[in-house]
This record gives structure tokens, sequence and C-alpha cells, in this order.
């Protein structure tokens, strides 16, 4: 049997259901402009994938996007949200993304009396302070996240690390959270030079991804042969990107680092297949879903050991498929990146791994696997009391 359902533009199409089944309905809030291609996020895709895979599988999705500026949002962000959440029918099962959620413990919590919420956690705000700066400017209240995710019939995280991290910091029942890590897609072998020179470093430009480490670390290598791109977007912090541009002009080394601005789908393929080495730099991640994106062309990987990093890395029979430094120490950094381009047998064995890595990286599908065993145990769960009709 097929039944028409809604995609993230509107329009239908057919969607098949298997005899004897129901449809499930979820209603998926997100930030405002996932799909927008101009502002890429890890964040932004798990969440078009998981609605993608729902969708899929005959769920009715319904994307109830929130305008304004997450996690920072105004009165009238607020007020918005509260309205589209009043619209849902009682006992509406609804997915919403931490990034939303977690500023909004005023509009969740009491309405999640009468809905069946579920929270998506990318990252856990509360407590993620660098050395007195938020990060990227970023300040969520930590009672809020606190508050929502313990109202939550359940709660998803995208690494291990930050369900530890979540059970650790607000002492959430140990069942009700769970695991869906980010998928991958498949891509093509990025062929290997001799010098290993070709790095690249995907992410936003900005001071969490840390690429003003990797410039101090770059240009203590002036020696060696390399050439950097810095792929992403620009936008997020002129100000950090111009300081990365002078910074490269002071060191002599402006020649050899590109900022190509933001690659998505084919273009950003590319980008890892003429990579010999991914650097990820950064001062904090929840997993780091450019690791996985890196090692299924086979690139090998440097990684500070931040949050979920050594668990997106993962490990084979071949060994780790790279090399992790210490954060915030580009004397670290640009060690490991003179032994990865000094030390040919290093390179060899990195790559041997990468590849072997490469086939056993899970795509998206068991990650829509896990979300819809999740949100169909929360439907399946009795409502509160005012919702079942008990006085």
């Amino acid at each position: 049997m097929s039944i028409a359902v809604r995609d993230e533009r509107g329009a239908e199409r057919p969607a098949e259901v298997k005899p004897g089944s129901t449809v499930s309905a979820v209603h998926v809030v997100v930030p405002a402009g996932i799909h927008d291609p101009a502002r890429i996020s890890g964040g932004n895709r798990y969440d078009r994938e998981v609605c993608a895979d729902l969708r899929d599988a005959g769920w009715s999705v319904t994307e109830v996007a929130a305008g304004g500026s997450w996690p920072r949002p105004d009165a009238i962000a607020q007020a918005a949200l509260a309205r589209s959440l009043d619209a849902l029918p009682d006992d509406a099962l609804v997915l919403a993304d931490g990034l939303v959620a977690s500023a909004a413990g005023a509009v969740l919590v009491p309405r999640s009396e009468r809905l069946r919420l579920v929270v998506l956690v990318h990252m856990v705000f509360g407590g993620m302070d660098l050395g007195g700066r938020d990060l990227d400017g970023v300040a969520v209240e930590e009672r809020d996240e606190s508050a929502v995710l313990a109202a939550a019939r359940a709660v998803v995280t995208t690494s291990a690390w930050t369900r530890r991290r979540l059970l650790e910091r607000y002492q959430l029942p140990v069942d009700r959270v769970h695991v869906a890590r980010p998928g991958t897609e498949p891509a093509p072998v990025s062929p290997r030079t001799a010098g290993g020179g070709r790095l690249v470093c995907v992410g936003t430009l900005s001071r969490l991804k840390g690429q003003d480490l990797l410039l101090e670390a770059l240009g203590r290598l002036v020696g060696l042969p390399w050439r950097c791109a810095m792929v992403g977007p620009l936008d997020r912090d002129p100000g950090f990107v111009a300081s990365l541009a002078r910074g490269a002009t002071a060191t002599g080394i402006a020649d050899r680092v590109r900022m190509p601005g933001t690659r998505t789908g084919a273009a950003l393929r590319r980008e890892y297949e003429d990579a010999d080495l991914l650097v990820l730099p950064s001062r904090a991640e929840t997993f780091g879903m450019v690791v996985p994106e890196a090692l299924a062309a086979g690139v090998p990987v440097l990684a500070t050991e931040v949050g979920g990093v050594r668990e997106a890395l993962g490990r084979t029979a071949a060994g780790r498929p790279g090399l992790l430094v210490p954060p915030e120490d580009p004397a670290a950094l640009a060690g490991a990146l003179a032994r990865w381009l000094t030390d040919a047998g290093l390179r060899s064995r990195l790559r041997r791994a990468a590849l072997r890595r490469r086939e056993t990286l899970p795509d998206w599908r068991r990650t829509g696997e896990r979300i819809r065993s999740v949100l169909s145990a929360v439907r399946l769960e009795p409502g509160p009391p005012q919702i079942r009709g008990v006085p």
C-alpha cells in the first residue's frame, strides 16, 4: 500500500507502508533554514537526513521551522515557537533539535505535559566554556537545557561521548538517553600523492573549529612541502576570517593556504578526493562528522582529541586511521604534521587503516533506524493523565 506524504518543500509524494501497519506522524522542530545551501552545519545535515529517512520509512513528517537566532532567541522567536507548538494536536509526537530546545525551556517544558517530546542533542551547551569564553558567542542558560531534557520522554545524542556528558551533568535516567551516530555516504577513494602534502580542513571558519591553531602550526612548517585548503563558510565570523588572512600573510604562507568558502555535494567530495590528510583542529566537537566524511574517501585524519572525535575516528584491525593531539596546542599539531609529511611509512600505515575503516562506516539508514526505534517506543508509551482522560 502507498500513501501520500509531504516532503520538506510541501510537495506530495508516495511512500510505501507495509500491510497492516499504521502511519506514524512526527513533528520535527528544526532551526529555520536547514535546507539553505548557504547554511552549512553538521546539525543541519543530520536533521535533513533523519527527516528523509523517516519519510522513506512511511512516516508522516511535518517540519516545524523555528525562526530566529538559535540558541540565542529573542522574545519574538520564542513566541513564534510557542504558537507553532500550540497548533499541534494533543499527544503529538515532537522531535526537537537541541539547538532550539536547549534555549526554549520556557516554551517546551509546560507543553511537554500534552506533547510527547523527544530532544535530539547535537551539542551539550551547559558547561561548554573555553577559558572564560563561550563557544562562538553561544551562551545557553544551563537551567533551560536541564529543564528541557528532564521534561523530555527521551533524549537522542549523536555520540556515546555526548550521552556520557549528559548523564554526568544532568543525572538523567540512563534508559531515556540514546545514541544515534551520524551516517556517511559512499565516496570515491582519494588518490594519494607521494609526499602527502595536500591538507584539507573542513568546517565553519570560526574560533570553535580552531583554524587559527592550524595556521599557527603551519607557520612552523614553512620548510616542508604542503598546501592547505580551509573549506567552510566564511560569513559566520568575518573578523576571525580576516585575522586568518592577516596571519597567513604575516608568516609568509598566504600562497599556500586556500579559503574557498562553502562546499557541498560534488564540490565537497572533490575537496576530499584532492586531499591526502584531513586536519581537524577543533576546540570542541561532540562527534566531528567531517571525520567519517574523510574516511569514506580513504583519507586519514589528524585531529585534536576533544569530545567524540576518537569515537568518530574509530579503529580497525589495521589500527587507528589517524593521529590525535591535545587541543589548544599548536606545537603538538605542528609536530604531528611534521611526522606525517616526513615519514612515508606512517603515511602508508594510516592510509591502509583509513581504507579499512572506510569499509565499516555506518550509513544514514542505520542512523534513521535508531531514531525510528526511539520515536516508536515513545509513541507507544501511555499518555499523561489529562490526555488519557484520567481526572
